[in-house]
C-alpha cells in the first residue's frame, strides 16, 4: 500500500514512491531498514560525486582542482576522483604528518603544504572548494545562542568554519595567479540567508565566508580569479539527519518549492559548474541550492 499524501514519506515527498505505512513508522523508529536506507544514502553521495566531479579534476574538503602540465585533466582527474570517492580532499604530507583534512584545515602550515603538493604533483592550482565545518556534538551540538553559547564553541568555530577558509584561500590564489587565474567555491548555509534562533557561532562563521568570498572576487577579479559561495539548503546527508529531527525536517519541508529534499548531488553539480569554463562570468556570487526555500 502506498502512502497518502497526508502523512508523506521524508524521502520522495511525492506519494508515489510505493513506501508502506508501516515501512514509514519503522524508518522514523531508527530500524534497521532505516540505518541501512541512510548506510545507501552515504555511499551514493560519495560515488556519486566522485562520478561526477572527477573529470573535472575536483577533490573535496577542501579541495584543490589542478591539472598536469601539458593536460586538461587525467592523472589529476583520476586522482581526484579516487580522493572525492574517499571522502577526502587531501594531498598526503611528504614529511609523513598527518595530510590536510578537516580537522586541520585551520593548520597554516598544513594548508600551505596542501596546495604545494598539488602544485608539484599537478603542476598548478586551478580551483579550490571549501566545505569543511566542525559538525561535532562538541560544537556545533552545543551552539546556542548569543547569551549561552560557550567562548571555546565561538572560537572553534571561527577557527575551522572561518579561518580554515582564509588559510586554504590565502595560499592558493598566488598559486592561481600563476597560471593566468582560477576558481574558488566556498560552502555556507542557508542559515546566513534566513537567520537562526540558535546555532550563532556557526551561522557568523559562515557570514564571514561571504565577506572573504567577495573579498577575492574583487581584489583578483580583473585577474581572472573568480570567488563564489554556494549556499546549501537542508540535504539529506549523515550530519543533517543526525543534527535535525523529524519534526525540524517537517518544518523546512514546508518552506520548500520542490517536491524533495537536497542531495549531495544536487550541490555537485553547482560546484562544478561555478569551477568550470562554463561559470566563468559569475564572480562574487552567492548561489542558493536549496529547493526554493526562500526567494530572492
Amino acid at each position: 500500500m502506498r502512502h497518502n499524501s497526508t502523512s508523506p514519506c521524508f524521502t520522495c515527498r511525492s506519494g508515489t514512491c510505493g513506501v508502506s505505512p508501516a515501512t514509514r513508522t519503522a524508518r522514523r523508529r531508527g530500524s534497521a531498514a532505516h540505518r541501512a536506507g541512510k548506510r545507501v544514502l552515504r555511499r551514493q553521495g560519495g560515488h556519486r560525486r566522485a562520478a561526477r566531479l572527477g573529470p573535472r579534476a575536483v577533490a573535496t574538503v577542501p579541495g584543490i582542482v589542478g591539472r598536469r602540465q601539458g593536460g586538461r585533466g587525467g592523472g589529476a582527474a583520476s586522482a581526484a576522483g579516487r580522493r572525492t570517492a574517499a571522502g577526502t580532499g587531501a594531498v598526503p604530507r611528504r614529511d609523513n604528518r598527518r595530510p590536510t583534512g578537516p580537522g586541520r584545515v585551520a593548520d597554516d602550515e598544513d594548508c600551505a603544504s596542501l596546495v604545494a603538493a598539488t602544485v608539484e604533483t599537478f603542476g598548478g592550482v586551478d580551483g579550490l572548494f571549501n566545505v569543511p565545518a566542525d559538525l561535532s556534538a562538541g560544537t556545533l551540538g552545543r551552539d546556542t545562542d548569543l547569551l549561552d553559547v560557550p567562548l571555546e564553541v565561538w572560537r572553534r568555530s571561527l577557527e575551522v568554519n572561518l579561518t580554515g577558509y582564509f588559510l586554504t584561500a590565502r595560499h592558493a590564489v598566488p598559486a592561481m595567479l600563476a597560471r593566468g587565474g582560477g576558481a574558488i567555491v566556498n560552502t555556507i548555509s542557508g542559515l546566513v540567508l534566513h537567520g537562526d534562533r540558535r546555532r550563532v557561532a556557526y551561522g557568523s562563521s559562515k557570514s564571514g565566508v561571504v565577506a572573504l568570498s567577495k573579498h577575492i572576487a574583487t581584489r583578483w577579479g580583473k585577474e581572472g580569479i573568480r570567488g563564489n559561495v554556494v549556499a546549501p539548503g537542508l540535504v539529506l546527508t549523515e550530519n543533517s539527519m543526525t543534527n535535525n529531527d523529524e519534526q525540524y525536517r517537517a518544518t523546512v519541508f514546508e518552506t520548500l518549492r520542490s517536491p524533495r529534499f537536497g542531495r549531495p548531488e544536487d550541490i555537485a553539480a553547482a560546484v562544478t559548474f561555478l569551477l568550470s569554463a562554463d561559470g566563468e562570468w559569475i564572480n562574487g556570487q552567492v548561489l542558493p541550492v536549496n529547493g526554493g526555500t526562500g526567494l530572492r
